[in-house]
């Protein structure tokens, strides 16, 4: 064969072939041998996809996706199991950030065990101006009464001490703490209380609005000392998997700091920022109008009705079981409720308001009615959605009412939910099941540091509505578990629906933003007892690996 006839042979298939690589489009990565659960629409899977400038390009098979695409970095999932970055619609990041220098009290079994993990502590951080602590819970301890004041003044004369209970609403501080803030017992108090035994003498005991006269006088740390903290936060987050969170009443400064962070590259998570109701909070940013970009949301306020069961705040409309003259509180009035909900109904913010007790959630319901006037799609929440009557039920899908509920609340609440509420209205109380059939979805979170910061500990107590034990081995109440893929759905597109972020994140499809969790648990189809067990292997965020499990 002569080489001219060589050359006019050869120049078709060349040109066909560079035709071929032309056509194909380029793409940062592709992801193959996996088994992707898009949570689409039609909640289908797929076995790879693609990513180009941070987004979900094409979605399918390796050899449809290689056909279509000229991706700069190919990476085999091993068979491992792919779902949409995990959304935690509910929890409060920048404090646990800070915390993480407090002493950790979780899971304390005794008083006598939270005082000397104390005595740990500040012998740990001797020169600390405060001996802060948080996580304790008195219904995990033998006797379930809350502690006093008395040992910690005996222990810690000369140090400010101020310990915040699990759910956040109530805080114990010894006698130096109450005199730096000049807290005595005739201090007036609203929408909380300061606890004071038989003798009128104070306990120590602060419950809500009153735990503040105290907290102001504790010094936030340096900037430096909360970035390096909010850092150490995020790796946490992105080690089980997160790459959104709500963070649940933040102001101004605290996002200005974590915009810095997320600007200089440092901070990835993506953040939609719920501002506390502040005067301050509300002139600028009325005036300036939201914040919407795909690193940060700042575009709804965080309102509190009430405090929690566990520590009497609730709001009821029924007396507590267990303390028959008590029904809790409101933090403020129906009317100051009342007219900030018709300036935010009057804005493009969202009110997102917690409420646990039913009487809480009933006035917070009708007041949104009211002030929504029909509107039905301005995502208003109630966050908690904790103890509702029958009655009221059928409100959220009436007014519109986004659902944001913790599924661990349930399973750390149900050893004695039951005697603060009573036989009959407990069983009102977490209804997730129903709350997802009258507004068709539900925003899921963990309330973090409340509860542990695992999404999949979510997950498995809103399918099981079981603990870390399996305990109850049947469930508890389980005419409101939810399913499989609703709980995922809960996690990630129903949490971005619930921050109007649904049209760029939560799925796995084209055009979204490519946040992705490696998991080695098929969460649909593994035995429940093993969805708290199941392993990160890795972490996406805008198509860029931000966290790799190492053995």
């Amino acid at each position: 064969m002569t080489s001219t006839l060589r050359s006019l042979l050869l120049w078709p298939l060349l040109g066909f072939w560079g035709c071929q690589t032309a056509s194909r489009q380029p793409a940062d990565l592709l992801v193959y041998n996996a088994t992707v659960y898009t949570v689409d629409s039609a909640f289908s899977k797929a076995q790879a996809f693609a990513v180009q400038d941070g987004k979900f390009v094409g979605v399918g098979t390796a050899e449809e996706l290689r056909g279509r695409f000229q991706a700069r970095q190919e990476v085999d999932a091993g068979g491992k199991f792919i779902y949409p970055g995990f959304y935690d619609a509910h929890c409060h990041f920048y404090r646990y950030a800070l915390g993480l220098s407090y002493a950790n009290l979780v899971g304390t079994t005794s008083w006598d065990d939270v005082l000397a993990r104390l005595q740990t502590h500040r012998r740990q951080y001797p020169q600390a101006a405060w001996l802060l602590g948080r996580g304790w819970d008195q219904n995990d301890w033998p006797d379930k009464q809350f502690p006093t004041k008395a040992r910690l003044d005996q222990l810690f004369p000369d140090v400010p001490v101020a310990l915040v209970r699990v759910d956040g609403h109530a805080a114990l501080v010894n006698q130096k703490a109450l005199d730096l803030a000049g807290v005595t017992a005739a201090t007036p108090v609203s929408g909380g209380t300061i606890t004071r035994d038989a003798r009128g003498q104070l306990t120590g005991l602060l419950i809500d609005n009153a735990t503040r006269l105290v907290g102001r006088d504790i010094a936030e740390p340096t900037p430096d000392e909360a970035a390096r903290l909010l850092l150490q936060g995020q790796q946490n987050c992105l080690a089980v998997g997160l790459t959104s969170l709500a963070d649940a009443g933040l102001d101004k400064p605290d996002i200005d700091q974590l915009a810095a962070l997320q600007r200089q590259g440092k901070l990835r998570l993506r953040l939609y920022v719920m501002l506390n109701p502040t005067k301050a909070n509300r002139d600028f940013y009325f005036k300036n109008g939201p914040v919407l970009t795909d690193q940060l949301t700042v575009s709804s306020f965080k309102v509190y009705a009430d405090g929690a069961l566990g520590s009497r705040g609730a709001c009821l409309v029924q007396p507590y079981a267990d303390r028959p003259k008590e029904t809790g509180f409101l933090l403020s009035t129906e009317k100051e409720y009342r007219a900030l909900a018709k300036e935010i109904a009057a804005s493009k913010f969202q009110m997102n308001t917690h409420a646990i007790g039913d009487s809480a959630n009933r006035i917070i319901l009708s007041i949104y009615g009211e002030a929504l006037r029909g509107q039905k799609d301005r995502r208003w929440r109630i966050e908690h959605a904790q103890v509702i009557t029958p009655a009221d039920m059928p409100r959220f899908g009436q007014f519109g009412i986004v659902p944001s509920v913790q599924p661990t609340h349930a399973t750390s609440d149900m050893y004695w939910a039951g005697e603060r509420l009573g036989a009959a209205r407990v069983k009102t109380a977490y209804a997730y099941a129903e709350l997802l059939k009258q507004y068709g979805q539900l925003a899921l979170g963990s309330d973090f540091p409340v509860e542990d910061i695992n999404p999949l500990f979510g997950f498995h107590a809103a399918v099981a509505r079981q603990d870390a034990r399996n305990f109850p081995a049947a469930g508890f109440q389980m005419e409101n578990a939810i399913s499989r893929p609703d709980a995922l759905r809960g996690m990630t597109t129903w949490a971005a629906h619930a921050a109007f972020e649904d049209r760029r994140k939560g799925q796995i499809k084209p055009g979204m933003l490519a946040d992705f969790v490696v998991l080695d648990t098929d969460l649909l189809q593994a035995p429940k007892e093993k969805l708290r067990t199941a392993k990160v292997q890795q972490t996406w965020i805008g198509g860029e690996k931000v966290f790799s499990f190492k053995k």
